[in-house]
């Protein structure tokens, strides 16, 4: 995994879909879909971790 388009790419692939007008909306609420997968045990230690790292480096450009 390396850029938000990885990202968005784990999450499709349990069905979620992040699609809003708002880019920083989104960031947030692919942050709780990976920490909900990750509490589910669906995704392990290291994609979650390097998820997170991706979605925090993105809000980081917008903020």
């Amino acid at each position: 995994m390396n850029s938000l388009y990885d990202v968005m790419q784990l999450l499709k692939r349990f069905g979620i879909f992040v699609y809003t007008k708002d880019r920083l909306g989104d960031l947030e609420i692919m942050e709780d879909e990976v920490r909900e997968l990750y509490k589910m045990q669906m995704i392990d230690v290291k994609d979650f971790q390097i998820a997170m790292l991706l979605l925090r480096g993105e809000k980081s450009k917008f903020k």
